[in-house]
């Protein structure tokens, strides 16, 4: 078993390569956003099966409203449909579903869907499906020292850390961005300050259980420090 600074609790998807996988086979971008949606199941299964307890998909961020209506449309009903469709795998599963972000720009009724199954499945501790959506970390930041402005005394990382979306959620210890691209784009900044970063020009459509093997055995090569020198 790996040693404790090397367990992989906590994975962060940034799933990029929809349109681009689309436009190479010259179909319209609703259309990779709907095989991304199919991907999301067997990534999902490989990281809980191995051992992984939260999983952390970046589906909307705040940037993402400047799109065209109907790919917005389209990625919040890929959204409902996929929930609907996973709500008896999160029972299975014993996992826990939370939401990062802001639901209130959202449909009443994806509203609905999420706040139900968020308050149905809080009970769980096995797994913990966390999906970012109309998020974006700097506002998370912004409203989580907005909340602490009255407390008396110093603010410390703890107070921030439980501030956050993801309060009682360990840090992100690998982060995973498809499509060759590498950057973060504002995908929970403060989670992810000592995060490894898994970087493929796999297009996200066609990362499936073996890319996220391959991601997994490339966390676990690693020699996390922490800040700190490698033992003599």
């Amino acid at each position: 078993m790996a040693e404790k600074n090397k367990k992989l609790r906590h994975v962060g998807f940034i799933m990029d390569g929809n349109g681009r996988w689309a436009k190479k086979r010259n179909k319209p971008r609703t259309f990779g956003h709907k095989k991304g949606a199919d991907a999301i199941i067997d990534v999902l299964e490989e990281c809980f099966d191995s051992g992984v307890e939260v999983v952390s998909l970046y589906a909307f961020s705040t940037e993402n409203w400047s799109r065209p209506k109907d790919e917005i449309d389209t990625i919040f009903d890929l959204l409902g449909t996929f929930l609907k469709k996973y709500s008896k795998k999160l029972f299975e599963k014993k996992s826990r579903l939370v939401i990062s972000g802001d639901l209130s720009p959202v449909s009443k009724e994806l509203r609905e869907r999420c706040e139900r199954l968020m308050a149905d499945t809080a009970h769980f501790t096995d797994h913990v499906l966390n999906i970012a959506l109309n998020y974006g970390s700097r506002v998370e930041l912004v409203r989580a020292f907005n909340s602490l402005k009255d407390k008396q005394g110093d603010i410390t990382e703890e107070d921030i850390s439980g501030a956050l979306y993801t309060k009682g959620l360990p840090d992100i210890d690998l982060v995973v961005r498809t499509s060759g691209e590498m950057r973060l784009s504002n995908f929970f900044l403060w989670q992810c300050a000592y995060a490894e970063y898994y970087f493929t020009d796999v297009l996200w459509p066609d990362f499936n259980k073996e890319q996220t093997k391959k991601a997994i055995e490339w966390f676990y090569s690693r020699n996390r420090r922490f800040g700190g020198i490698e033992n003599a």
